[in-house]
């Protein structure tokens, strides 16, 4: 009964990193199967402008950028808050709880070792070039030891 609700509280407790932002062509992509329901991002919903019609929306977001506030409201939708969405629906009834990418975060790309068969994980340097990898290969801290 009450898990939609502590899943809500507990979302927007969250670090920014762990609340991370929704674009408006993901929404658009996952409402197409899903029919006239309140998507609900415990986040930032932000404008994409690789898409051109946004349809109808009820959107209920902690934050909705400028670009994506317009668009959605253009298009007929509404955007509500979570005290609002509280009052019409406590147990969540016709509603999509949505989530942006936690990995999509440049800092990920960076996570193991670089330089390693099979890692894919981009090194930290100032150009890509030649010497601008600080002795790489020859310490354990900058990238890999041989």
């Amino acid at each position: 009964k009450q898990w939609y609700q502590r899943r809500v509280a507990i979302t927007a407790g969250m670090s920014r990193q762990n609340r991370p932002a929704l674009s408006l062509a993901r929404i658009t992509r996952q409402m197409k199967s899903r029919g006239d329901k309140t998507v609900v991002v415990v986040g930032t919903v932000t404008d994409d402008k690789r898409i051109f019609e946004v349809p109808k929306l009820r959107v209920c977001a902690l934050r909705v950028t400028e670009g994506a506030r317009t668009r959605i409201i253009k298009a007929g939708g509404t955007i509500i808050t979570f005290e609002q969405l509280a009052v019409e629906s406590p147990l969540g009834q016709n509603t999509v709880l949505m989530q942006g990418r936690r990995n999509a975060r440049e800092a990920n790309r960076h996570f193991g070792a670089p330089g390693l068969p099979k890692t894919h994980a981009k090194p930290f340097v100032r150009l890509r070039s030649r010497n601008h990898e600080m002795a790489r290969g020859k310490r354990k801290s900058r990238g890999y030891k041989a």
